[in-house]
């Protein structure tokens, strides 16, 4: 029996409100793996004021997108990193185009997909019904954890708010905007056979099925709950 670690290149793949931060969360938990955020690393690299990061610094602090080029050596560079590391990865929040998809194929070749597929009206759903206590930042939702006074917070008494991002108008325009980025995206992937879909209505639906399917292409650390 070969003793040789199974390494694992995957990606993630799910609109906002699908859950993709916890099923993130738990797969870095119950397997060996990485969890890298596009976001985090543009974040590191302005900050470390890397050569990289200036670059990145020009257009993010005057609210431009970060050309596809840039993005792809951020991103290369910190995937050329890892793999001489030895560790398995999952990567969130990269690739936004099919161009980004075909590039970043040439400098690591993804081997999953995982696209979470959480009908909208839920995700709607779900969203419309969270309010904050924005002193505090408690987090209420009317659906699941409402508060004891409706529309007021638990401890202090004072009214809660609802995020204009939280509306559902806002949420279904960033969910189309989603829908039309991912698209071309999925389809590529779909055509490699890279692509594995995950559909439910809630994380605990679909995290089992997440959980088993990766559990066939790497060692888990710990069984599933």
């Amino acid at each position: 029996m070969s003793s040789t670690k199974r390494l694992l290149q995957a990606l993630i793949m799910g609109a906002p409100g699908s859950g993709k931060g916890t099923v993130s969360e738990r797969i870095v938990r119950s397997f060996d793996m990485l969890h890298i955020s596009s976001g985090d690393i543009l974040r590191k690299m302005i900050r470390e004021k890397t050569d990289i990061g200036i670059q990145v610094n020009k257009f993010v602090s005057n609210g431009q997108l970060v050309p596809d080029e840039l993005m792809l050596k951020t991103i290369g560079s910190e995937l050329n990193r890892l793999s001489s590391t030895d560790r398995s990865w999952l990567l969130d929040g990269f690739p936004r185009t099919k161009p980004q998809a075909l590039s970043l194929f040439q400098i690591a070749p993804v081997q999953v997909v995982i696209s979470l597929d959480v009908p909208f009206d839920i995700i709607i759903n779900r969203v419309k019904g969270r309010w904050i206590h924005a002193p505090s930042g408690r987090v209420y939702n009317t659906d699941f954890n409402a508060p004891k006074v409706p529309g007021h917070d638990d401890v202090t008494g004072e009214p809660l708010m609802q995020r204009d991002d939280d509306k559902p108008e806002s949420v279904k325009k960033r969910l189309e905007i989603y829908s039309e980025m991912a698209g071309p995206i999925l389809e590529y992937y779909a055509e490699q056979n890279i692509l594995a879909k995950f559909s439910g209505k809630t994380t605990n639906e679909i995290w089992p099925q997440v959980y088993k399917y990766l559990a066939t292409k790497i060692e888990p650390k710990e069984k599933l709950a």
